[in-house]
């Protein structure tokens, strides 16, 4: 993007099912970004934020993308758009993208015109945020302590269910027989990293592919998926922020930058 009006600032709200995102961009830059639970109102959590956006350009996406349409005037977009902007802006030589959000995943591939076959898997809670959340409550770590502690052991205990009903009961039997709980933790992220590598497969085109959306930030899923792919998979900073900068990118595009 070019153009005189460098200081244009617009603002991405990414609605997800379980964490909001809000990011506002500056020209190219990234200058606020803020995050908080979805909660059951989001609208009110939203309110508190209004300064944040006024008399700027705004677009939403995300789950929750159409009721912010009735807080503030903003334009919508979905996820996958959003993903795919802020995958090529991160990385201009980026083929394609992984998003793993709390409800849902995506595989996107990436193209000249922005982004062209997609996977995604919304029906199941296996492979997303929420599956490993419940494990890791199951297993009694943290969501930050799962990944880490998931990396200490060099055997996984082997995981057969991915639904998260009939696993959260497999790996209860599993702690019940004294089985070492990293060793659990270690298979089920091995499993899920086998589902996510296996949706990618079908959009694939190439060896450089990025991962977005909090669990990009647990060292183990990137290590194992990385492996289930068969090359390094590229993490931004601060990736959970990915689709509400690549609605902000999309706002100063509207907006004529």
């Amino acid at each position: 993007m070019t153009g005189t009006n460098v200081n244009k600032i617009a603002v991405g709200i990414d609605i997800g099912s379980r964490m909001t995102k809000i990011v506002t961009v500056s020209g190219l830059e990234m200058v606020d970004a803020r995050i908080f639970p979805t909660g059951h109102d989001p609208l009110e959590r939203l309110k508190e934020a209004a300064p944040v956006f006024a008399g700027r350009n705004v677009i939403a996406t995300g789950y929750g993308r159409r009721l912010v349409q009735s807080l503030i005037p903003c334009g919508v977009v979905t996820e996958i758009k959003a993903c795919a902007r802020a995958a090529r802006y991160l990385y201009p030589d980026a083929e394609s993208v992984i998003d793993i959000g709390g409800q849902d995943s995506k595989a996107i591939e990436l193209n000249g015109r922005g982004f062209g076959r997609f996977e995604m898997n919304d029906r199941c809670a296996a492979g997303t945020g929420c599956f490993l959340e419940v494990m890791a409550k199951t297993l009694g770590y943290s969501i930050e302590e799962f990944g880490t502690a998931a990396m200490q052991v060099d055997l996984p205990a082997r995981i057969n269910s991915m639904c998260t009903v009939f696993a959260e009961s497999e790996v209860v039997s599993l702690i019940a027989r004294g089985e070492d709980r990293r060793r659990i933790a270690y298979g089920l992220h091995l499993a899920v990293a086998r589902r996510i590598a296996a949706m990618a497969s079908r959009i694939m085109t190439g060896k450089c592919m990025v991962f977005v959306g909090g669990v990009a930030n647990n060292p183990c899923m990137v290590s194992a998926l990385s492996e289930e792919i068969g090359f390094p998979l590229t993490v931004p900073d601060r990736p959970e922020y990915a689709v509400a900068l690549g609605a902000a990118l999309i706002g100063l595009e509207r907006d004529g930058m």
